[in-house]
């Protein structure tokens, strides 16, 4: 239970309890845990802003002055962290504005009229979700926290309202919107023709890249998406994508452990999925300094 409660809470929880004669004693240890959780509170909040975000460089203040920056981080809501299973929006709820990944993941999905679920994206750190729904002013999916998660809320009607005073900020929206469509149309390329193994690898590559950008290690991840949503989002059977996963792990291509995942051949995965790897990227960078 303390795993999954603050400890202040607990003390509110259980002080009425423990007896009246050593009340003065527990209402000394309950206001110090207060202060404690309400000082380190504040200190993330203070901590909490565009310009101090190792994200800002795949995110909103890309590209903008520090003065602008500031504009930015005046409109951003910054919520408590969600939890697995917890929804940031439903389908069908009204549009009202854009979240941005700060840690965790996220995955998006629509139910057909029978009711089934349909993924069809992941989100990481520093990614935007909900820029589909700017469109019709409607949400096409739900946004579903996939583990614990921290995620900048910007109302839209604001963003619009600030993007006529900083020009930057519309041209680094219109390159999101842009970046977007473009991974519509891999996504469409991607489960044209291709085998089993070849929409595996690439997803794979894909995740190695994504967290690459993001500083974090190309070859060694965890999945916080179940096998499940995985061959939801790549149009496969659940077994086929479990069968992928063993054969590839027989081939030392990778290595899975429950969640954890390394991808022990990184081009090899790339060669089947028909992508370019971030360390065939280097070593080409490399090759021509």
């Amino acid at each position: 239970m303390s795993g999954d409660y603050p400890a202040a809470l607990l003390l509110i929880v259980f002080l009425p309890h423990l007896g009246k004669n050593s009340g003065g004693k527990h209402n000394l240890i309950w206001t110090k845990t207060m202060r404690k959780e309400s000082g380190i509170i504040s200190l993330l909040k203070e901590r909490a802003n565009c310009k101090t975000c190792n994200l800002s460089n795949l995110c909103l203040p890309v590209g903008l002055s520090e003065g602008d920056v500031d504009k930015l981080d005046s409109i951003v809501h910054r919520n408590t962290p969600y939890h697995r299973g917890d929804l940031l929006y439903k389908q069908g709820d009204c549009f009202r504005g854009l979240y941005v990944v700060k840690s965790g993941s996220v995955k998006s999905y629509y139910e057909d009229h029978e009711g089934m679920e349909h993924v069809v994206g992941f989100f990481l750190p520093g990614e935007i979700i909900g820029l589909e729904a700017i469109h019709s002013g409607c949400h096409n999916c739900t946004a579903t926290v996939l583990e614990t998660t921290a995620a900048c809320e910007v109302p839209f009607e604001q963003l619009e309202q600030l993007t006529e005073e900083i020009p930057d900020l519309l041209h680094q929206l219109l390159r999101l919107l842009s970046k977007e469509v473009h991974n519509d149309c891999g996504m469409v390329a991607l489960l044209g023709n291709n085998s089993a193994e070849q929409r595996v690898a690439a997803f794979l590559v894909s995740l190695s890249s994504r967290y690459h950008s993001r500083g974090l290690s190309s070859r060694e991840f965890n999945l916080s998406m179940s096998r499940a949503e995985i061959a939801s989002y790549l149009g496969l059977a659940v077994e086929t994508v479990s069968r992928t996963f063993s054969r590839f792990q027989e081939k030392n291509l990778l290595m899975v452990e429950r969640k954890n995942i390394q991808l022990l051949d990184i081009n090899a995965l790339s060669d089947i999925g028909g992508q370019c790897s971030t360390e065939s990227h280097q070593r080409s960078g490399r090759s021509h300094a």
